[in-house]
């Protein structure tokens, strides 16, 4: 054969491998569509493309690439697992995995990567990032009700969902991850696991790139599918929660919006004066030229006082009503005392209220410095564990007010589960409901407070 015709015939070869793949996935895409209508755009932003490198197939949040013979072999020996392949490709992208990053370290104690192990070169992190995205995924597809999905599970599969479900949380990916990394797993446990969740391949994902810079419109497009998936749920599709299982809950977790927490409580700040150069309005050109011109007179002299936008006073309320535990209420007030430690945050003396109420208020103690404030913190003793009202707190601070215990009062910070009677005025001051996500049920806050969704993670990464 002339080399030539060789050619054509590996393109016209080429060709028809791609046309077959596409196919094969277009019709998982659709049979995905016929039960799941809320996923319409989801399923649809993909082209496809084929590469004989990549095992299976997987997606960079635009392409689906696909290995033909491969994906021929999964379509022949069973369509639906075809179909949950592209679903698991799709949530991948929806939780927006692909952009995942983290500092990794090379595998150690516990972990000893075979010869012959294809994960060999992967950190540890790596890997089990990899695995928690992919048990995080599989675990939603495996609780949702759809004949095009329904696939019998493994012993293994179902050991690992009553494990991880334990604790009664959303299993998201950074969840699972968390659990896993307690787990010590010896290195067949742990290839065992990823043998048995691997769907797809990563090997596209901007996370595994990391000289290649994050792409914020990639994951701003599928922030603004995913929420228009949340609506869609709440609205059109109600009737169809049993069959979705808990995949809606996993998408509200992903939408609440995160927040640095020292960002957060500068929404308490007022304009004050410090004993402090204001650099900002001082010209060094007219000092310095004095000096020189009259040896050790400045023209001008720096302003020995500057306008700072910094903390002064603020409420802090602890719910400590049954529902909420000891130990998020001390690592609530550890990081708000982390920030209060700070000099460019807070002022020198402060007027900080923390209370302690459920259904009454247990106690109120005033905090006018970071050493008096440290001392709170290292005898903490916590007071009530009845039920939850919010009213009494708000009564306790107006009374405050009346007494001119406040000055210029900005703000009320509510740590709570939020399970509770709100009042019905709005306060004369910002009002703030912090729920931990460890803890939280989605709850309607008044129009008029804000509300604020953090986890520990949260609270550690705006601590360091």
């Amino acid at each position: 054969m002339q080399p030539e015709n060789r050619t054509q015939e590996m393109a016209e070869t080429a060709e028809r491998l791609q046309v077959i793949g596409s196919s094969i996935l277009r019709a998982a895409r659709d049979e995905l569509y016929l039960g799941m209508r809320f996923l319409d755009v989801a399923l649809s932003s993909f082209s496809y493309q084929m590469d004989g490198s990549i095992h299976g197939f997987g997606t960079d949040g635009r392409v689906m690439y696909f290995q033909p013979q491969m994906l021929g072999g999964l379509y022949k020996e069973n369509r639906i697992l075809v179909n949950r392949g592209y679903l698991h490709m799709v949530f991948h992208c929806i939780f927006r995995h692909f952009a995942w990053r983290g500092a990794g370290r090379n595998i150690g104690a516990g972990y000893s990567a075979g010869e012959n192990n294809a994960d060999s070169e992967k950190t540890i992190e790596e890997r089990l990032r990899d695995l928690s995205c992919d048990i995080a995924v599989e675990h939603i597809i495996d609780g949702m009700n759809y004949r095009s999905i329904r696939f019998s599970r493994s012993l293994l599969r179902r050991e690992t969902y009553r494990l991880l479900e334990k604790e009664g949380k959303t299993l998201n990916a950074q969840r699972v991850y968390k659990i896993l990394s307690g787990w010590n797993l010896s290195e067949k446990d742990f290839v065992n696991l990823e043998q048995e969740f691997r769907t797809d391949d990563h090997k596209y994902w901007e996370s595994k790139k990391p000289d290649q810079k994050p792409n914020p419109m990639l994951s701003r497009k599928w922030g603004e599918i995913n929420d228009g998936i949340e609506t869609d749920l709440e609205t059109f599709s109600q009737e169809a929660g049993e069959r979705d299982g808990d995949f809606l809950e996993q998408i509200k977790t992903e939408n609440r919006s995160k927040y640095d927490y020292r960002e957060f409580l500068r929404k308490f700040a007022v304009f004050h004066e410090e004993m402090a150069v204001d650099d900002d309005s001082f010209d060094y050109n007219f000092y310095t030229y004095g000096l020189r011109l009259y040896g050790n007179m400045p023209l001008i002299e720096p302003l020995e006082s500057k306008e700072v936008k910094k903390v002064e006073e603020f409420v802090i309320v602890i719910d400590t009503s049954m529902s909420c535990s000891g130990e998020l209420v001390r690592k609530f007030l550890e990081e708000t005392y982390g920030v209060l430690s700070e000099n460019e945050s807070f002022f020198t003396k402060i007027n900080v209220h923390i209370i302690q109420c459920d259904e009454k208020v247990h106690t109120d103690k005033k905090i006018t410095s970071q050493e008096e404030m440290k001392d709170y913190m290292e005898h903490l003793e916590l007071y009530g564990d009845g039920g939850t009202d919010f009213r009494p707190a708000f009564e306790w601070v107006d009374r405050l007010l009346e007494q001119h215990e406040f000055h210029n009062l900005k703000g009320l910070i509510y740590f709570t589960d939020g399970f509770g009677i709100y009042p019905q005025k709005m306060p004369p001051y910002k009002t703030a409901f912090v729920f931990m996500q460890d803890n939280y049920r989605d709850v309607d806050v008044p129009v008029w407070a804000m509300k604020l969704i953090l986890d520990e993670d949260d609270l550690t990464e705006s601590g360091k």
